[in-house]
């Protein structure tokens, strides 16, 4: 019997190729003739997305420390899984999310440094049960995400993102934090190679998707 709602999130370095692959994932569901929702991470409420537009792109005078960071990643979560989706997946809805709480294991947790056991908390609170049933990891190496993001950012009038523009350092260690959640979670998290083709790539994502729907 097929499951009726499913929550799937995207995680995976800058670069990966996340928003493509939801993309042709969610024609896919449709034709199948499911409901499907895509929103995002940080954001997918208007509120949320002001809290998105601070921690991607503030660039005031007064810092933003790290621990300002987290809580409003987990302040936009926590509006975003009350308010979206969880009525979504209620409704029967299959609700595909670029990125999630994994991000901000990987980006704040290892990429900042800070307590991973008070950020797991907080992340437990904040998703208000809203636990993904399949995670789709793009992995890839990370001088080829920045090249990617850069390429990307060319085309975009006043690009500025805080977290893009970290050291590669900071890149290296989200990358090792995405991997080492995948191994401790072998059963929702899937790693897949994001450095095959558009086309390769989706056929590897339809085969998970298909297997979580069964």
């Amino acid at each position: 019997m097929e499951r009726r709602s499913l929550f799937i999130t995207f995680e995976g370095p800058e670069g990966a190729g996340k928003s493509t692959q939801i993309k042709l994932l969610k024609e896919y569901l449709e034709s199948l003739g499911k409901t499907v929702l895509i929103t995002r991470e940080p954001g997918g409420t208007p509120l949320a997305e002001d809290f998105r537009n601070i921690v991607k792109h503030y660039q005031g005078e007064e810092p933003l420390y790290p621990a300002t960071e987290l809580l409003l990643f987990e302040a936009a979560r926590a509006q975003h899984t009350r308010y979206v989706i969880a009525p979504a997946l209620a409704a029967g809805t299959i609700v595909l999310c670029d990125r999630f709480a994994d991000s901000t294991e990987a980006y704040q947790g290892a990429g900042r440094s800070l307590d991973m056991d008070f950020l797991q908390q907080l992340n437990n609170f904040a998703m208000a049960e809203c636990k993904p049933d399949l995670t789709l990891l793009f992995d890839l190496p990370v001088e080829v995400g920045m090249e990617r993001a850069r390429a990307r950012a060319a085309h975009i009038v006043d690009h500025n993102d805080r977290l893009e523009a970290e050291k590669i350092e900071f890149h290296y260690r989200v990358r090792d934090s995405f991997l080492a959640i995948a191994r401790r979670e072998p059963q929702r998290v899937k790693v897949l190679d994001a450095t095959m083709s558009i086309e390769e790539l989706f056929a590897a994502v339809k085969v998970l998707v298909d297997n979580a729907l069964s």
